[in-house]
């Protein structure tokens, strides 16, 4: 049941709706007979009519007192969107322009421009459900799951605050991927890595993170924001040092996270342009049909009460007036003395 009201005791006054079927504000006038008189449809209907307005107002203003109004609801909604998290990366590397020093200018620091261009991918995703995570020294959980994309967008705009030295992104993705809810099932899932940098990962996390993505299908990108003179993530390695996750850390979580049997893209951009690129992709690829459910706030409807009350009360007065016009139109001419002239 979508409608309820405020003051359920006011409900007990409704009887008095059925006054006007056993008293009446017009005059009664009596008449010997009226066998003789033809049965006028018209008046049977206006004076059942006027009876149901009467009982209309009193049944009105005691739901508008009552404070009748519509529940919050949730509808259910078909769209094209996905459900994702973004997960951020808050280490103080982030605080430093593409060129790997502190912006001046025009230049913009690449926490910044992720900032911004990860809101304006928000606002062209009206249907997408999305939670905020983000990383550093440890995981921060920053926002569940939600269509609010208010909400998301300033708790994106809170991400360019000073960060930490670490990156702990391991158990940063362990977050990200069991944010998702049982609302998720059904649709599209993904988790947008937003870096500039990787660590070594403990393998005791490598297994955990194994473990979520076989019970978890979502799709897992990367946007790697590689500072200038740095080593990207598909660059051959150095044939003068070894190999190993602690000298190559971008290019082994790369290779870690291409074997989690998940769909994985990884992009590497080295400017704002390149950045805004990578979005773009990924908005496209992630424009699924999407079921979710939009929550139609409480209507109060006593308003809308009082005025069918007002509107019945017219009708009323209205009857009331013609009834006087009428009585005095008709009214036989008395002669004095009690005789008709």
């Amino acid at each position: 049941m979508n409608f309820a009201v405020d003051h359920p005791a006011v409900l007990l006054l409704l009887p008095l709706a059925f006054l006007p079927f056993v008293a009446t504000v017009f005059a009664a006038s009596g008449y010997p007979s009226l066998t003789a008189v033809p049965r006028d449809r018209l008046s049977f209907a206006t004076d059942i009519g006027l009876h149901l307005a009467g009982a209309l107002a009193i049944a009105a203003i005691v739901f508008g007192l009552a404070g009748f109004h519509r529940r919050e609801q949730p509808v259910e909604r078909i769209g094209n969107g996905a459900n994702v998290v973004l997960l951020f990366d808050r280490s103080s590397s982030m605080d430093n322009s593409f060129g790997n020093r502190l912006p001046s200018g025009s230049e913009e620091s690449k926490s910044d421009a992720a900032k911004r261009l990860i809101s304006d991918f928000v606002t062209r995703r009206p249907h997408d459900r999305i939670g905020v995570a983000a990383f550093s020294t440890s995981p921060m959980p920053v926002l569940p799951l939600t269509s609010r994309h208010d909400t998301v967008k300033a708790a994106v705009a809170a991400i360019d605050r000073p960060g930490l030295a670490k990156t702990d992104v391991g158990r940063g993705l362990v977050l990200a991927m069991t944010m998702f809810d049982e609302n998720a099932a059904n649709a599209s899932r993904a988790v947008v890595l937003v870096s500039d940098g990787a660590a070594v990962i403990d393998r005791r996390v490598q297994a955990t993170l194994r473990s979520i993505a076989a019970r978890t299908p979502l799709n897992l990108y990367w946007l790697f924001l590689r500072t200038k003179g740095s080593r990207g993530i598909f660059d051959p390695p150095d044939p003068r040092q070894p190999d190993t996750p602690q000298v190559n850390p971008e290019r082994h979580l790369h290779l870690f996270l291409s074997t989690l049997g998940i769909p994985y893209r990884a992009f590497e951009a080295g400017s704002p342009q390149a950045v805004e690129q990578a979005i773009a992709e990924i908005d496209k690829q992630e424009m699924r049909p999407l079921a979710y459910f939009e929550r139609i706030p409480r209507r109060d409807l006593s308003s809308l009460c009082y005025a069918i009350a007002a509107v019945a009360v017219a009708l009323l007065a209205l009857a009331k007036l013609a009834e006087r016009g009428l009585a005095e139109r008709y009214r036989p001419a008395l002669a004095p003395g009690g005789k008709r002239g």
